[in-house]
């Protein structure tokens, strides 16, 4: 687990990130049981407590179900995604993961900053050695969203992680 400042460090450079990417977020004491400890998503607002949040990575990977939420839709959704009934959103989490891992090369962190130890089901390092190698879990999602480069696009837009934009519209 992180040191104290670096873990303020980490909250501080991922919450701009996700503000300037039109994320809203806030710094709130949380009274309710989240998934994961300290993170909560109210009417598309990422919600997090300081005195909870475990893991800063943890943020990336909740504001990437709100970035691929349908405009439409996005203040809409709420609560612990994986738990909220929301089964189309579900499907999404394929999407979700790859989204976190161009966020956090956007920012320059490492991949363990959202893939630790206690997520992903015991996965983290699978996730990571795909990732790293260039094995792209869920991009097709996030071209068909047109969030990234399609694959057969010939122009010279850089490739993935590269996002063209990081919301679905």
């Amino acid at each position: 687990m992180p040191s104290t400042e670096y873990k303020t460090e980490l909250i501080a450079k991922i919450t701009a990130f996700l503000s300037s990417i039109g994320i809203e977020n806030e710094e709130r004491t949380l009274d309710t049981q989240t998934f994961l400890p300290g993170v909560h998503i109210e009417n598309g607002k990422l919600l997090y407590d300081l005195e909870q949040l475990k893991y800063p990575g943890d943020l990336l990977h909740e504001a990437g179900h709100i970035a691929l939420t349908p405009s439409e839709n996005r203040d809409k959704i709420g609560g612990n995604m994986d738990n909220n009934g929301q089964a189309k959103q579900n499907s999404l989490e394929i999407g979700v993961i790859c989204w976190s891992y161009a966020a956090l090369k956007h920012l320059e962190l490492d991949p363990i900053i959202v893939f630790h130890e206690e997520g992903y089901k015991g996965q983290s390092q699978w996730h990571i050695q795909n990732y790293e190698s260039g094995n792209y879990t869920g991009l097709p999602l996030l071209q068909w969203m047109q969030l990234c480069k399609q694959f057969d696009d010939t122009s010279d837009m850089l490739p993935f992680p590269h996002m063209v934009k990081w919301l679905r519209d």
